[in-house]
């Protein structure tokens, strides 16, 4: 059997006929060493047919198309053309080797040719690859490298463009960048606990919470200096004047030793760091929920932004999250747990990052798994709306929380929930009728504007009625002037009928205004003509 491979480079299709594999046999080690020996390499395989992209970005066009399986009408046309013919109801005697199996795949399917992809067909396509400069004449050195770097950029490009669209990324880095600032916050202030509690050990039994812990030791500096002073602002920043009091009898009192100023100040900058990194964690969460908003809202207000934000960094991006099933979205997370149990055939796992959510730790402990079923569904729904609808809105979101709110009433209590159908009917409706208004709103908007304007000119009435007298003066005048204009056109016509009135120089070129004598006169002369007629 015949064997074809195609090869595609920067510059076009090629197509390659294997002749003399006798003399290298399907031997893989065979082929790796004759790939060197351009002579011997050149008898094993001859170029049959090249076919070169018309433009860039018709090669970009193919490049995309071949990277993800597909076929496109130019590459089908190649082949038909180049490769033997094969009759209706029998098989073709020949074989065709491709690089990417999901291409091959997809080419036997259209056309009905075979194709095959292996090792041996890959090292062939390397050689290819390193000779292919030899084996096209017509091409000078340099084209081909400057055809692959063009290619490439134009490739990576766009592969950038669309992840810059798709702006998920940031809710991943964003929550990535989270989680990372919580345990780096803890175990710093961790730290500080245990450095200043050197100085002053009674302080960490008065104050629990880590961040105000280092804005209390701030404060406070050294212990021997605290007075009654200091309780006002202490009181600020614990909320609590009691404990403020408390602070200031154990700094009196405290069994801790005594720093020197440079321990001090090192103890402080370190805490000052520390309240940075959580004021900057308090404002990278106002970000990620901003984002969350705007990226999922359906599924930020189902599950929460946090949740949402963690479901979508693990499965890549919210499309991938959107393609899941929602079984395999409910043990998202819990990898591990579900092989492990595979392996050893115990219990699988009930849930994943969804454990996390209001709604897991509000059930019983024999309606959790049920829960994380139907949350892990609704989750499902919520993110299939937010990737592919084309306006963002958090009605659907709401919705699927009340059935879910519904369905903990149900468990617990045994109240029947309403069904999905109007629950989803309801929803909508509610759209709908949100678009509705959004279209209403744009013309009362359009039309208040044009009621300012028209309010604005009633503003300018007093100046007008003060500089009323002038304003009819001028208007009389301005009547006058284009009467007189009209009884010289009237004039001028007369004239231009009858001839009799004498030409005078430049006069209809500068308009000139003529007294009501000269068009009395035109007037007498045209009726004495007539007369005499």
């Amino acid at each position: 059997m015949a064997l074809y491979f195609l090869y595609e480079s920067s510059s076009g299709y090629a197509l390659f006929q294997a002749q003399g594999l006798d003399e290298i046999g399907q031997n893989t080690e065979a082929v790796r060493n004759s790939v060197a020996d351009l002579n011997r390499f050149g008898k094993v395989v001859q170029l049959t047919a090249f076919q070169p992209f018309e433009s860039a970005i018709d090669g970009l066009n193919q490049c995309n198309s071949v990277s993800e399986g597909l076929m496109t009408n130019e590459l089908r046309s190649f082949l038909e053309l180049n490769l033997p013919k094969v009759k209706e109801g029998k098989k073709s005697k020949f074989s065709l080797g491709v690089a990417e199996p999901k291409l091959g795949s997809h080419i036997s399917e259209t056309t009905k040719i075979t194709c095959q992809s292996g090792e041996f067909v890959l090292e062939l396509l390397r050689g290819v690859r390193l000779h292919f400069d030899k084996f096209i004449k017509d091409l000078k050195p340099g084209d081909l490298e400057k055809a692959q770097l063009g290619l490439a950029h134009s490739y990576s490009r766009a592969k950038v463009k669309f992840n810059v669209n798709r702006v998920d990324n940031m809710v991943i880095q964003a929550i990535f960048l989270l989680d990372t600032l919580d345990k780096d916050i803890n175990s710093f202030s961790m730290r500080v606990r245990e450095w200043y509690s050197w100085h002053f050990p009674e302080l960490v039994k008065i104050v629990n919470d880590n961040y105000l812990y280092a804005r209390v030791a701030k404060l406070i500096e050294d212990k021997s200096k605290l007075s009654e002073e200091h309780i006002p602002a202490l009181t600020e920043i614990l909320g609590d004047e009691d404990k403020a009091k408390e602070t200031v009898e154990a700094g009196k009192a405290s069994m801790g030793q005594d720093l020197t100023p440079v321990d001090l100040i090192n103890v402080q900058l370190f805490a000052q760091r520390v309240m940075d990194l959580a004021e900057y964690r308090k404002n990278l969460y106002d970000y990620l929920v901003t984002k969350m908003n705007d990226i999922a809202p359906n599924l930020a207000s189902l599950i929460g932004e946090v949740v949402g934000a963690r479901l979508i960094s693990h499965a890549g991006s919210l499309t991938n999250l959107a393609k899941c099933p929602s079984s395999t979205l409910q043990i998202l997370g819990a990898e591990k747990a579900l092989f492990r149990a595979l392996k050893t055939r115990g219990n699988t796992p009930k849930y994943g990052l969804i454990f996390h959510s209001s709604f897991i730790g509000r059930a019983s402990a024999k309606n959790k798994g049920r829960m994380a079923r139907y949350l892990a569904n609704k989750c499902s729904i919520a993110s299939r709306i937010d990737c592919f609808a084309e306006r963002g809105t958090t009605v659907f979101g709401e919705k699927l929380r009340e059935q879910v709110e519904e369905r903990l009433e149900f468990y617990d209590k045994g109240v029947a929930p309403r069904k999905n159908i109007d629950v989803m009917k309801s929803a909508i409706e509610t759209t709908q009728n949100k678009d509705v208004e959004m279209e209403e709103a744009q013309p009362v908007e359009a039309s208040a504007k044009k009621s300012k304007k028209k309010k604005s000119k009633p503003e300018d009435a007093p100046a007008k009625a003060a500089n009323g007298d002038a304003l009819e003066d001028a208007k009389s005048e301005k009547k006058k002037d284009k009467r007189k204009k009209e009884q010289g056109h009237g004039a001028e016509e007369m004239d231009g009928i009858n001839g009799d009135v004498a030409e005078q120089d430049g006069t209809a070129k500068k308009k000139k205004k003529k007294s009501k004598d000269e068009v009395a006169a035109a007037s007498k002369t045209i009726k004495k003509r007539k007369s005499k007629e």
